[in-house]
């Protein structure tokens, strides 16, 4: 039957490609020392992997959901970019007055038009499962894909230098923290020991967890 059809069309679409799993940091005390390492801010939003194929676009949540039509300027920034199909993975977020991304602007189920990608890795582009690539180069594609600007879609910047002093300045700003990558590194599913992530203790969202924990 039609309606069945669609319906079965629709449940599968929702789905996140069983190949493309997001690799997720390791929460650790202490940023890593050395120079083998670049460190990039942890936005305070939902964690996304965008697909595309051809026009089709999905948004896919840790938890499996499709964003696309709650996130319209991201959908219409992927389905943008100079490719036939991307996977990009990203951080959506609502920033404030100052900057800061505030998860309190983009949490509910509503449409949130000012939410933007704040993209950091590339899995795949024009059918290339770039997965086993080196996180330097994987980056610099990911940049020459963003090379123009686009609304809805931002790159994440990268710092490169003593870890310490990054995680200082960047609770000093307000930010969730920091997330360490170690250069040469591939992309993998699940927890891993090349991303560390150190939290600011005095973030929002930290007390969030901590608030939520306790009740």
């Amino acid at each position: 039957m039609p309606v069945a059809r669609e319906l079965r069309r629709r449940l599968q679409s929702d789905r996140p490609s069983s190949r493309f799993e997001p690799c997720l940091p390791r929460p650790v005390q202490h940023p890593p020392a050395g120079s083998g390492w670049i460190h990039e801010i942890k936005h305070d939003g939902f964690r996304i992997l965008a697909h595309r194929r051809g026009r089709s676009i999905r948004l896919v949540t840790r938890n499996g959901y499709d964003f696309a039509d709650r996130l319209p300027l991201v959908t219409a920034a992927i389905e943008e970019l100079p490719v036939k199909s991307c996977i990009i993975d990203g951080e959506a977020i609502v920033c404030d007055d100052s900057g800061l991304a505030v998860f309190d602007l983009i949490r509910g189920h509503a449409t949130n038009a000012g939410a933007i990608l704040c993209a950091f890795d590339l899995l795949e582009v024009n059918g290339e499962d770039i997965r086993r690539e080196p996180i330097e180069d994987r980056k610099r594609r990911l940049a020459g894909l963003l090379r123009l600007p686009h609304d809805g879609i931002a790159l994440n910047e990268q710092f490169k230098g003593d870890g310490a002093m990054i995680y200082k300045h960047a609770c000093a700003l307000g930010c969730e923290g920091i997330v360490s990558k170690r250069l040469g590194s591939s992309y993998r599913a699940g927890r891993s020991a090349h991303w560390l992530k150190i939290k600011n203790p005095d973030a929002p969202a930290v007390r969030r967890l901590e608030e939520e924990d306790w009740t």
